[in-house]
């Protein structure tokens, strides 16, 4: 028999879950060692219950934790035999993973004998071998060729490492010192939040607590049907393309289908393009987060995120297309591209139906990872550029957040200290500022991209991937508003002619002393320009968001 449990007793339990994940944030942020964690914060936490359904999380990147019921479902599927003290470990997107860089630990957690949930925490890696440094490798056209896939294993047995696996992990990766620090870190954080989980045991009671999370879910899918009951119902369509897939094929369609009736909403994504051979494929688990994050963006935001507020929510979608492919295909782009297109076209098809909760799109990922050797210290490094985020699309609500990264993440990604990049890295940020206007006009105009001018004080050659989207199509205007421009990147050599880079290439060469020249997106603009108040366009003007010769009117 389930335990009663009062509204307080469930509010107690839902914010002290929530604290729990909120520390091993904490932890994982004071103990991870690259910087892609521990000033980029490309992690995240999440509780999880033996039914796979996620409890609570923490407000890091929407994308991981959307994907980690289908992660924790893996676990559930390959072990019967959990005991206190193993440490599962995984990345395979065909095993509930997102993409191979994304590391997942979990760690049971126990009441007197009985496993109840899992403490997880998932983390983007440096580097985890395959053909190319930084874990992206566009070339690849199988997944076997991204890197180094890892199915459900136990690490730890009762408490006991096994040693040879670890090693053999480590020695399949380019930088095993930062990949063994930050994997113990992921373990620390997922054993504290174990240790904070058997305190509200011994505190309430595992069966009190079991009965609060029922409640705590129910009221969840209660609030979020609540809204979803509010907005109009119908079918209703949306669409977004990517820019291409690096081998020629271009404006790759996302397609969306969503009909809502009552306080359901079920979205359709079959009607996309078929997969591809390249990366910009996605693993199941991923479309799923992506379709997750768009519905989770318009319910209340203090609505716990959780598989009680997913309740009404139906996913339809057609094996062997860009959005779902057949195992094997490469993916590593995924959790980028396509998700941010998935997202595009749910917001876009809801604009007819909730229009004052939709946003105008925002900024593509176009990322770069430089591999070389620090003259500083003689030692071979590995670069990810997090800086110049794109900006965020503007709403109902008011203009976009200037800077502020992507859609999979919503600002739960930061750009870092440009100070301790320096001080890690060979590299000189001659300039990192707002770039005026590159956020689309509206009655709200979207966010700014950003400016920059980078450096690298090598002395010897250095080599650099890249691997994204958004240099043909700049982030979507809403309901009226306008496109934002789209990314530009290039490479500017002394004695050569700037190099405009590709979104999907590799073996680019950095010579000592290049600079890397970036403008990247803004974010879309929601509603029609003429309806911008002209004191609104005014104070841009004045602090220099926009010129006059382009968005004053």
């Amino acid at each position: 028999m389930t335990a009663f449990v009062d509204p307080i007793t469930r509010s107690v339990v839902q914010h002290r879950l929530s604290s729990i994940v909120a520390e091993m944030g904490e932890a994982m942020l004071r103990t991870s060692y690259s910087q892609i964690l521990n000033s980029s914060r490309d992690f995240s936490l999440a509780i999880c219950d033996v039914q796979s359904r996620l409890i609570a999380q923490a407000d890091h990147i929407p994308v991981h934790v959307g994907a980690l019921p289908w992660a924790t479902r893996a676990a559930e599927e390959r072990f019967k035999d959990v005991a206190p003290g193993d440490v599962i470990l995984m990345n395979d997107p065909y095993h509930g993973g997102s993409h191979l860089p994304d590391v997942t630990v979990f760690v049971p957690v126990f009441d007197r004998g009985r496993r109840l949930f899992w403490t997880i925490v998932r983390a983007h890696q440096s580097d985890i071998g395959g053909a190319t440094h930084g874990a992206y490798n566009p070339d690849a056209t199988e997944i076997w060729q991204e890197g180094l896939r890892i199915p459900p294993i136990k690490l730890y047995e009762a408490g006991k490492l096994r040693d040879d696996i670890l090693d053999m992990i480590a020695l399949n990766v380019r930088n095993a010192h930062d990949f063994r620090g930050d994997l113990a870190a992921m373990i620390g954080a997922a054993h504290l939040g174990e240790r904070r989980m058997q305190k509200l045991f011994a505190e309430m009671s595992g069966p009190i607590v079991e009965a609060a999370v029922e409640a705590v879910l129910d009221a969840a899918e209660a609030q979020a049907r609540a809204v979803v009951a509010t907005w109009k119902d119908g079918v209703f369509y949306g669409e977004a393309f990517l820019d291409d897939d690096g081998r020629g094929n271009n404006d790759i369609r996302i397609a969306a289908k969503v009909t809502k009736r009552g306080s359901d909403v079920e979205v359709d994504l079959s009607d996309s393009d078929p997969q591809v051979a390249s990366f910009v494929n996605s693993s199941h688990a991923n479309m799923h987060a992506a379709i997750v994050m768009a519905f989770a963006y318009l319910i209340d935001p203090d609505t716990p995120k959780n598989s009680g507020a997913i309740r009404p929510l139906k996913v339809v979608a057609k094996q062997g297309t860009i959005v779902w492919a057949d195992p094997g295909r490469p993916v590593t782009l995924c959790t980028n591209h396509p998700s941010n297109e998935i997202v595009e076209a749910i917001i876009k098809a809801l604009a007819a139906s909730c229009p004052d909760r939709v946003m105008a799109g925002w900024g593509r990922r176009f990322r770069i990872a430089v591999k070389g050797e620090n003259p500083k210290t003689g030692r071979g490094f590995i670069w990810h550029l997090f800086h110049a985020r794109p900006g965020g699309g503007a709403s109902a609500n008011g203009d976009g957040y200037s800077s502020i990264g992507e859609w999979n993440a919503v600002g739960g990604l930061k750009f870092g200290s440009v100070e301790v990049a320096e001080a890690r890295f060979p590299l000189h940020f001659r300039k990192h500022e707002f770039a005026p206007d590159t956020g689309g006009d509206g009655q709200y105009r979207g966010g700014l991209g950003v400016a920059l001018e980078l450096v690298f004080e090598t002395e010897k050659l250095a080599l650099g991937n890249t691997a994204g989207e958004g240099v043909r199509y700049g982030s979507a205007g809403m309901l009226g508003g306008e496109d934002s421009t789209p990314h530009r990147y290039r490479l500017l050599s002394e004695g050569r002619s700037p190099r405009e880079l590709r979104t999907k290439e590799t073996g680019i060469e950095i010579r000592p002393g290049d600079c890397l020249d970036v403008r990247s997106a803004g974010g879309g603009g929601y509603g029609p320009p003429a309806k911008r108040a002209q004191a609104a366009r005014e104070r841009d003007l004045l602090q220099g968001l926009v010129t006059s010769a382009v968005m004053v009117k």
